[in-house]
């Protein structure tokens, strides 16, 4: 995937859509055809033919139907992979808030609600799907200052509902490592700080969650960086991603090198700590606000 900014057009990818693509670019490899032929056969320009393959655009079903034919796909191969792509086409649940989130974050909710499992490095704030009502309020309202009332609602509402994640059957592992300064930046109030260590003394509890706060203790290390969030897929042809942020845009990384130098840093950031002194510390910050 590129960089992806601010203001950039057209709508996130749903994670079916980003599988599919790849599987378009497999067949075209697999049947010995290149871009330029690709390309031909729908009388477009290769790069129309990229772009599908990325998911960088909707998968037009006449499109799409002829690639499979110019591949030598057969027609009930065809015809699953067309009802697979009309599926891939509807809008994501996240869709109705696309006109308070920029659009370079719709792809993270997309990403995030695919992956099997999330590892995050958070250095200013408890991450979002961690959060309670009242953090989250706060902190966006730190984050988005001009907002109306009702947008801000809509942003807050939107961040709740991407916590469902973590309570379905099949909710992904979610690893977070965030800074001991998290703790310390009064976010809305003493109450809702003590409020949000509850929760995160809650979570902690889950299968499914675990959580290291590197204390500052640790100094200067590897992680002191800006927050990334590595998502990997259970469907095979979807590689593990990398997502950063700046102010205004956002980045995500597919090339090996990327991503496993983000892993690295996740794993060593997480030996500086244990469950148990991140559990004690979220305890003794927890009196601090009584």
């Amino acid at each position: 995937m590129n960089e992806a900014r601010a203001g950039a057009g057209g709508s996130a990818p749903t994670v079916l859509r980003m599988i599919l693509g790849r599987r378009l670019q497999e067949m075209r490899h697999d049947a010995g055809v290149s871009l330029d032929d690709a390309a031909r056969a729908l009388r477009v320009k290769p790069l129309t033919i990229r772009r599908l393959e990325k998911a960088e655009v909707g998968l037009k079903i006449l499109y799409v139907e002829k690639l499979l034919q110019t591949y030598g796909a057969g027609q009930q191969e065809i015809d699953e992979f067309i009802a697979l792509a009309e599926r891939a086409n509807e809008p994501g649940w996240w869709h109705p808030y696309r006109d308070v989130v920029p659009s370079w974050f719709t792809a993270y909710v997309s990403l995030e609600t695919g992956a099997k499992v999330l590892r995050t490095y958070e250095p200013h704030y408890v991450t979002g799907l961690l959060q309670t009502p009242a953090y989250a309020r706060a902190t966006l309202s730190g984050g988005f200052p001009n907002d109306s009332a009702a947008d801000l609602e809509r942003r807050v509402d939107l961040r709740l509902r991407r916590q469902g994640l973590l309570e379905k059957p099949d909710a992904p592992t979610l690893w977070v490592v965030m800074e001991e300064a998290v703790l310390h930046r009064v976010v809305g109030g003493p109450e809702v700080m003590r409020e949000q260590i509850d929760r995160l003394l809650e979570v902690s509890e889950l299968d499914h969650v675990s959580l290291d706060i590197v204390p500052f203790s640790a100094s200067a290390h590897v992680g002191a960086c800006a927050p990334f969030t590595y998502f990997r897929f259970e469907a095979p042809e979807l590689p593990d991603i990398v997502y950063s942020e700046i102010l205004s845009a956002a980045v995500y990384l597919d090339q090996r090198s990327d991503v496993v130098a983000h892993l690295e840093a996740h794993n060593r950031l997480s030996l500086m700590t244990s469950s148990a002194d991140s559990r004690a510390l979220l305890n003794r910050m927890r009196k601090e606000y009584s």
